[in-house]
C-alpha cells in the first residue's frame, strides 16, 4: 500500500475479549489499517456500521445478538458501503451460502494465518466486487451441491427419472422400479426435455450431469 492510499478502517465484533485483542494487535501492525470499532454482539455491530460507517467489520458467527444473518443484513442496511468478513470456527456450507446471500463478501475460518487475514481484508477493501473464501474442500464441495440444488429446474421425481435414464434404464425397467405407469415416466422426461431444451434421453443425461442434476454413472 502506498503512503497516498487512505487507511482501511476496520471494527472487530466478536464476544471472546481475547479473540478481539488478538485481531486489534495484528492490525495495528499491518500498513494501512486502523480499528475504529469494537463490539460484543450483534447489536453494537449494527450500531456501530451506522455510526462509524468502516470500510471493513470483522464478524464472528456464534455470539449473543440477533444471529448471524440478521446481523449481517442489519450491517449492510445500516451501511452498504462497509465490507462484512465472517471469522469464525464454524465450517457449514448452508451457513456460508445464507451470509454470502446475505450481503457478507468474505468467510474465512479462525485457523487462517496472519498473512492471510490481512491478505483478505485489503482485497475486500481494494475490490468492492471480490468476495473472498477461506475453506475447507469439502466445504467447497458442500457449496458446490448446494449452488446445484438451488439452480436445478428439475423436481425430486424428475431428477429420480433421470437418474435412472443416465443408467440406460428403459422407460418400462424405470416404470417397474418406481411403481408408475409407462405413460408417467414419458411425461416427466417430456416435462424434463422442456426444461433443460434437450431433444432426446441421451441429450437430456449429458446436459443434467453437466448442470450437475444427476451424477454420471461412469
Amino acid at each position: 500500500m502506498t503512503d497516498h492510499a487512505p487507511e482501511i478502517r476496520a471494527v472487530i465484533v466478536d464476544d471472546h475479549t481475547l479473540m478481539r485483542d488478538g485481531i486489534k494487535e495484528l492490525l495495528s501492525t499491518a500498513v494501512g489499517f486502523t480499528v475504529v470499532g469494537e463490539g460484543s454482539d450483534g447489536h453494537q455491530a449494527i450500531a456501530m456500521a451506522a455510526a462509524l460507517r468502516p470500510d471493513v467489520m470483522l464478524l464472528d458467527v456464534e455470539m449473543p445478538g440477533p444471529g448471524p444473518r440478521a446481523t449481517v443484513r442489519g450491517v449492510c442496511a445500516a451501511s452498504p458501503h462497509t465490507r462484512v468478513v465472517i471469522l469464525t470456527m464454524h465450517e457449514e456450507s448452508d451457513l456460508v451460502r445464507d451470509l454470502l446471500d446475505h450481503g457478507a463478501t468474505a468467510y474465512l475460518v479462525k485457523n487462517i494465518t496472519r498473512e492471510e487475514l490481512v491478505a483478505a481484508l485489503r482485497s475486500v477493501a481494494r475490490d468492492t466486487g471480490t468476495v473472498v473464501l477461506q475453506v475447507t474442500r469439502e466445504m467447497l464441495h458442500g457449496l458446490e451441491r448446494g449452488k446445484a440444488e438451488r439452480d436445478n429446474p428439475l423436481s425430486a421425481r424428475e431428477v429420480e427419472i433421470l437418474q435412472l435414464v443416465a443408467q440406460a434404464m428403459s422407460n418400462a425397467q424405470i416404470a417397474r422400479k418406481l411403481f408408475i405407469t409407462e405413460a408417467t415416466v414419458k411425461r416427466h422426461l417430456t416435462n424434463v426435455y422442456a426444461k433443460l431444451g434437450a431433444v432426446s434421453r441421451l441429450d437430456a443425461t449429458r446436459k443434467a450431469i453437466a448442470a450437475g442434476y444427476v451424477t454420471d454413472p461412469d
